[in-house]
């Protein structure tokens, strides 16, 4: 994988989540600091699922960005919606089966925040991408709380597990829905002045 070139500068993943570690890499971006940002995700009165991914990435980018002053910082949150109900983090297992049931069968919208801070501007994009799910039988959704993928994902499921396979469609991005969207991430540090050295 490739390293950012040294005259750029140093680059910090507000996340400690290995599936944005992971995507990053993809795209060749390697951070040169973890540093996860714990903040308050309760959603404010009347915001929007949108609003909310935004201000929470933006919250998270903000808080490492004081750590960081003269890093590049890159944050992101991911938020689902189901029409007007937010589906958060599931409490438990009662909780993650209580999302899939109201998944099944249904169309639901992820909207994913991501927020690039340099020399103390932030730039951010949200991105509203729509899921699809199939109709899933009471022992499909009893397989998968069992199995516990569904902890400390946004409405209880993660795509880059067995729940692939609930997905009938996606319109928008598929990498955004895992948590981090490749396409305005590297645009948005490319306009923060961050390059990866090239192969």
């Amino acid at each position: 994988m490739s390293r950012p070139d040294l005259s750029a500068p140093r680059l910090v993943l507000a996340s400690s989540s290995p599936r944005r570690i992971e995507l990053l890499a993809q795209i060749g971006v390697v951070p040169d600091h973890v540093d996860p940002a714990d903040i308050d995700e309760t959603p404010l009165k009347g915001e929007t699922p949108s609003r909310l991914a935004e201000r929470l990435a933006r919250g998270k980018a903000e808080v490492v960005a004081a750590r960081s002053p003269d890093a590049v910082v890159l944050a992101a949150d991911t938020v689902v919606a189901l029409g007007r109900r937010l589906l958060e983090k599931p409490a438990d297992e009662a909780e993650a089966r209580r999302f899939l049931e109201l998944l099944s069968g249904r169309n639901h919208r992820v909207f994913t925040g991501v927020v690039v801070i340099a020399d103390g501007k932030a730039t951010c994009r949200v991105v509203d991408t729509r899921v699809s799910f199939k109709t899933l039988s009471p022992e499909e959704i009893s397989t998968y709380v069992a199995s516990g993928e569904w902890r400390g994902k946004a409405g209880g499921y993660g795509i880059q597990g067995t729940a692939a396979a609930f997905v009938r469609r996606i319109v928008g991005s598929h990498p955004a829905v895992m948590g981090l969207p490749l396409y305005e991430a590297a645009n948005l540090l490319r306009g923060a002045g961050w390059r990866p050295k090239s192969a």
